[in-house]
């Protein structure tokens, strides 16, 4: 079991990896050469000086996290300040990355692109943010609380749908309609529209074949003719299959640089991340949006338009950072920046737009790294900020008193919003559970991100029910109803993802120690079941146990194998999903996960049945204190399993995730 639990938050990690998509703010690469209290002063950002400081960060970080290659690209003030390759592009050959022409994958960095070509539609009068999107659909999208979904609702990653994973990113895809993927399965919604930030790749590719209905377009045909190439983004891309001319300029993609080049990973939900770009193009679509909607002589989209998707915030976790139409806000230093981040398996990516500084900044890595990617492009974006706009610290104090009993308010398990509830992405949302901590010296941990050594960041309060990070600039708040916390997040993710109080019955911190323990007892059970048989064999004995107690202890120590074979099972499919294409050979094979789930089935309930009957075989019978204690044991026990695969969605039966 303990194998399984270790299996299962590496599955996780890949998991939020592959598709959190967010921008983390990791600690800050502030210079600390001025005296203690005194901030340093602006560099002056120019070409020089950006490529000078990036020379010095970005080939170490590549090393650190043993990243194969890397695009940085600067815009200011209308033009291409800095663009330049890091590493290779191809480990086998040693292809250097050209930031002109070397394709890397920018992920859901793509959704920006969907967004525009909705807001392009919105200004033509075709689309409404706030009509009902099954007036533009040919399949239904069902109710909840008697609220329908909007695009508005899209855009902010408010629509209430569970995550959906399955095919999403496939090298191999049986399928490539946008519209079959979107109509095999409607994904559950979990929490009414409006109310909750829980990103949406699903929705975001239902924006996108509404886009495709309305325009008369195929999708990848629609933001080719009306926004790469009115923005001269010849190299980008995101048809399905990707044409032979972006392929042939494409970067390999890494787990690490260690590792063999991956196969070229084609998101089926295009709309949601199928993007293929170069540096260069990806300046070009900033300086459109950091010139609301002009570049050069073309206007993609009309000045009030591009300021209406910049500034118009959902904040559903204030004071924290929420997300414009579609923009993520990752605000720094009192400057505004918005953008989005984007993550493949094996890309790793982020665009920032400095608002109001007319600067743009994005950065595309090719290998997940050992280190965590995410951290890296979370370090730059931070840097850069203290580096050329760097601001005081202006935070207030908590007295020691009150911060104290909010750390004691705010510890405790959450469920992230973002995941699986109807299938068994739902044990994901068990095991992965945030654990916010109160440290010794009065400060909490909440380790959502975590520092690039994988040491928890603290927090300290700054505002009621408001920390930040000691060293850095993430924040971190909480939500108080009724005198309770009931749900926290941080800057980082506040706009498409939060976390709720995880309800008794599902917290983590007795949920696990107990199915661990009740496995423990099942597994002495099976494995003694052999033993002693062979025991009895050697000293010529029987088994003294006849009628309904034999078929009792029988029954129960079959279950008690299945339960063993459960847990195999489990590890088994969850050592797959973590491989290479793990979660393609997945989808591939329905008859897999089904398997499973009827091996758990009939190891946790059909065991809880068993034990429960052997229970009332040992106390209705003549038998000692040590066997009605065992079998006492042993029907709590797989009551435990049976609960903890219920509440992992297990029992579901359900090819749907």
């Amino acid at each position: 079991m303990r194998r399984l639990f270790a299996t299962l938050g590496l599955v996780w990690a890949l998991f939020a990896s592959t598709i959190v998509d967010a921008n983390p703010q990791a600690p800050s690469l502030q210079s600390t050469s001025a005296p203690a209290g005194q901030l340093p002063a602006a560099h002056p950002l120019n070409t020089a000086d950006a490529e000078a400081w990036l020379d010095g960060f970005m080939p170490a970080e590549l090393a650190r996290g043993e990243i194969a290659g890397a695009v940085v690209v600067v815009v200011k003030d209308g033009q291409v300040m800095l663009e330049k390759g890091y590493g290779t592009s191809d480990v086998a050959t040693g292809a250097p990355v050209d930031p002109k022409r070397t394709g890397f994958r920018p992920g859901s960095v793509s959704k920006l692109f969907t967004w525009t070509a909705v807001m392009q539609l919105v200004e033509q009068g075709k689309l409404s943010l706030d009509a009902d999107v099954n007036s533009y659909l040919d399949f239904k999208i069902p109710p909840r609380g008697g609220k329908p979904i909007t695009l508005r609702n899209c855009m902010t990653h408010t629509p209430g749908f569970e995550e959906a994973v399955k095919d999403l990113i496939d090298a191999h895809p049986r399928d490539t309609s946008l519209g079959n993927w979107l109509k095999r399965w409607t994904p559950t919604r979990v929490f009414d529209a409006g109310t909750t930030p829980a990103y949406s790749n699903y929705c975001a590719a239902l924006s996108g074949y509404i886009v495709a209905r309305v325009s008369g377009e195929p999708f990848d045909a629609y933001v080719d003719q009306h926004i790469l190439k009115p923005l001269d983004m010849n190299n980008s891309s995101f048809a399905v299959p990707m044409p032979k001319r972006i392929l042939d300029t494409m970067s390999k993609g890494y787990q690490d640089a260690t590792k063999r080049a991956q196969p070229f990973e084609i998101v089926v939900a295009s709309p949601a991340g199928n993007l293929a770009a170069t540096g260069e193009d990806m300046a070009h679509f900033m300086i459109a949006h950091l010139q609301n909607g002009k570049y050069g002589n073309t206007q993609i989209l009309k000045p009030e338009t591009a300021q209406m998707m910049h500034n118009t915030t959902t904040r559903l976790m204030p004071p924290l950072n929420g997300i414009e139409l579609g923009m993520m806000v990752s605000d720094l230093n009192g400057h505004r920046i918005i953008g989005h981040g984007g993550d493949t398996a094996f890309f790793h990516s982020g665009l920032y737009l400095f608002i109001n500084d007319n600067v743009g900044l994005f950065v595309s890595v090719n290998s997940a790294g050992v280190k965590g990617a995410g951290s890296l492009r979370g370090m730059l974006v931070s840097g850069f900020a203290d580096r050329y706009f760097p601001a005081p610290n202006t935070d207030g104090k908590v007295d020691a008193a009150t911060a104290a009993e909010h750390a004691r308010m705010v510890s405790g398990s959450y469920i992230s919003a973002r995941g699986g509830f109807s299938n068994f992405l739902a044990l994901m949302g068990v095991v992965g559970q945030l654990k916010v901590v109160t440290n010794p010296d009065g400060t909490v941990s909440f380790p959502l991100i975590p520092k690039p050594s994988g040491e928890p960041i603290h927090y300290r309060e700054i505002a009621p029910f408001v920390w930040r990070d000691i060293a850095g600039h993430e924040r971190f708040g909480a939500m108080v109803k009724g005198g309770k916390v009931v749900r926290v997040s941080s800057d980082t993710v506040a706009g498409i993802a939060v976390y709720d109080r995880a309800p008794w019955y599902l917290d983590a911190a007795w949920l696990i120690p107990a199915t661990v323990t009740g496995f423990v007892v099942v597994l002495l059970t099976a494995l003694g079941w052999p033993v002693l048989a062979l025991v009895r064999r050697s000293y010529g004995a029987r088994l003294a146990l006849v009628g309904k107690r034999a078929r009792a202890y029988r029954l129960v120590r079959l279950g008690a194998v299945a339960a063993v074979a459960g847990a195999g099972a489990l590890i088994g499919m969850f050592s797959i999903i973590t491989g290479d294409g793990g979660f393609e050979w997945l989808g591939n094979n329905n008859w897999a996960l089904l398997l499973v789930e009827l091996i758990v089935l009939i190891g946790s309930v059909g065991g809880l049945v068993a034990a429960l009957y052997n229970l009332f075989a040992v106390l209705t019978g003549k038998s000692s204190w040590i066997a009605k204690l065992w079998a006492a044991a042993l029907s709590v026990s797989f009551l435990m399993l049976a609960w903890f695969a219920w509440a992992g969605g297990l029992l579901t039966f359900t090819t749907n995730y």
